[in-house]
């Protein structure tokens, strides 16, 4: 299927409009829950920054125009009856505007300027350029007029408060066009290699591509395909900073960050159609892998934070990303993995077992990426179901693939392992009926209404009959019109905007549905999907749900979310074609 040349359209209010490998787009959305009128440049670099404003001006009277905004992958639009402007990407870093009966203002964001923060502004001698250099992003934002005329400056070298910025507008029935660059210190003057027609044709075939190779499967079943396609596409930054690879970001809105078991999720999405990138995904935060074997909790341009980790789900992701990769990873890649998945798995095993303990522990609930879910709340340092399971899964992935690098001692150590630690799973912490979580410094073991106490499905068929149907059961029991609520409805900790107290999370919904296939659960895995499928293909691609009414949540542009509906739809789609398939993330 090809895509449409235009691509789906979006609203910039909840999906910044951008490209991939750029670290700036352009959103009215400034910071959580901010948004302001107008369109801004929005930096990701040294974290998120809006660095400029744009707005419309009536060409007559010299105010703001009111316009409407349109947004396509390739192009974005202010239009109004007297005139539009046009802006699309010609690089990363620049983007181009072209305006025709309406001008445009061009300012800095920030208002003022100290010696340590806000933008400076002036007119360079050297090529003519205005040039807005940011305190809080480190780099220069440089305008060139290509046509039309700058009528107005203000604030050119001024320090202090005050409006800096400068007024493109055109001659009677004429247009007027500029590009805007993200730089460091200094390049050569721009100068225009393509008439802006053939940018923003260039734009279209770009992203028009992308999504041909990762979502070729797509149809009118998967009506979502492409706009997720687009998220993911769109939030994906070149290396820079502590960003070792191309990254794709959980968001260019303010959750702008790689976290240790959101990348996975997009890995698998980007597998079968990008392998290369894919792979990039899931070795990124194993680039900053520390002494212990630990992952960071989360990397970004300028930051990479240890104060807490994420689950090990990467031998889980890690089978799961070699059975979609279209080729198989060579020796390098192997031993590469296997190296930095036995140091993290050692983690668990040694700095997260108390002395005499059989079961690893998280110190927080953000440890677990559930942060605030109630197994948590009779103690935060808590011995759980979920972790236990996710390191069999990680062993049984090490024990595979250190017989196939040819070490059979270690894959025997790694296969037993596994096993004492499913036993110790079952006979700590199964009471007959459910998963309990226990303190890690001792004490009662006790139930929740979290969904995250139904996470053993993962192991799928290495369960008994009667835990993995039992759990199925009550995963059942969560599933409402739109998805897995996080939190049992009918629990009194239930909350519609409760983080992992309630809402639908993608990543849970992707375990969850590929374990139940595991177990043999194959019907209710498909509802599973088929809820979820259809709440992303209403509700687009929040952070999360409220799991009663399908709203989106939080972020309105988030990439696991985003990656995790591709996934689904993938799987879907693949199951009508071969019925042989027996995982989602087959």
């Amino acid at each position: 299927m090809t895509a449409d040349p235009s691509g789906p359209a979006f609203s910039v209010h909840d999906i910044p409009f951008s490209t991939h490998g750029s670290w700036f787009g352009i959103s009215p959305v400034l910071a959580e829950k901010t948004r302001a009128e107008d369109l801004h440049l929005v930096s990701h670099q040294n974290g998120m920054h809006a660095v400029l404003r744009f707005v419309p001006l009536d060409a007559t009277t010299g105010e703001r125009a009111e316009t409407a905004i349109r947004a396509t992958p390739g192009l974005l639009s202010w239009t109004s009856a007297d005139g539009r402007i046009d802006l699309v990407y010609a690089s990363p870093d620049t983007v181009r505007l072209r305006g025709e009966g309406l001008g445009l203002r061009v300012t800095a964001a920030a208002k003022a300027l100290t010696p340590f923060s806000g933008t400076y502004f002036y007119r360079d001698p050297v090529d003519d350029a205005h040039v807005f250099t940011s305190y809080e992003t480190g780099r220069r934002y440089r305008i060139t007029v290509l046509s039309g005329t700058d009528a107005e400056v203000s604030g050119s070298q001024a320090l202090g408060a005050g409006d800096r910025g400068l007024t493109v507008t055109a001659e009677a029935g004429g247009a007027w066009e500029l590009a805007v660059e993200e730089l460091d210190s200094a390049r050569l003057p721009y100068r225009p290699s393509a008439a802006f027609g053939d940018v923003m044709a260039a734009a279209r075939r770009s992203f028009a591509e992308f999504v041909d190779t990762v979502a070729p499967w797509r149809s009118a079943d998967t009506p979502a395909a492409e706009l997720a396609t687009y998220v993911v596409w769109s939030a994906t930054v070149r290396p820079a900073g502590l960003v070792t690879r191309p990254a794709v970001l959980m968001s260019k809105h303010w959750m702008d960050k790689v976290w240790s078991w959101d990348h996975c999720f997009n890995a698998l999405a980007l597998a079968p159609g990008s392998p290369g990138l894919a792979w990039d995904q899931f070795v990124l935060p194993f680039d900053h892998q520390d002494g212990s074997g630990a992952l960071p909790d989360s990397v970004t341009h300028s930051e990479v934070l240890y104060n807490f980790v994420k689950p090990p789900i990467h031998g889980w992701a890690l089978r799961n990303l070699r059975r979609r990769l279209p080729e198989p990873l060579g020796r390098t890649e192997l031993a590469e993995a296997y190296d930095r998945l036995t140091r993290w798995t050692d983690f668990w095993l040694t700095a997260r077992r108390a002395p005499g303990a059989a079961l690893p522990h998280y110190q927080h609930g953000n440890d677990s990426g559930w942060d605030n879910a109630t197994t948590f709340d009779p103690a935060r340092l808590a011995v759980t179901a979920d972790l236990a399971a996710m390191l069999v899964l990680q062993l049984d992935e090490l024990a595979g693939l250190a017989a196939e690098l040819g070490f059979p001692d270690d894959a025997r150590r790694r296969a037993d392992t596994a096993d004492a630690i499913q036993a110790a799973l079952l006979d700590e912490l199964w009471d007959g009926e459910r998963f309990l979580t226990r303190p890690a410094d001792g004490g009662t073991p006790t139930p929740s209404a979290s969904l995250l106490d139904l996470m053993p499905i993962v192991l799928g068929d290495r369960l008994p009959a009667k835990v993995r149907d039992r759990l199925a059961e009550q995963i059942k029991a969560h599933l409402t019109a739109f998805g897995l609520a996080t939190e049992h409805p009918g629990s009194p900790h239930y909350e519609p905007d409760g983080y992992w107290r309630g809402p639908i999370w993608a990543p849970a919904t992707v375990l969850v549905e590929d374990g139940l296939r595991r177990a043999g659960h194959e019907h209710l895995a498909d509802e599973i999907s088929a809820r979820f499928r259809a709440l992303c293909e209403t509700s687009g691609f929040a952070e999360n749900f409220d799991a009663l009414t399908g709203q989106g949540l939080r972020d309105r542009a988030y990439t696991w979310t985003a990656s995790s509906y591709l996934v689904l739809a993938r799987a879907h789609h693949y199951r009508g074609v071969d019925a042989g398939t027996d995982s989602t993330v087959a």
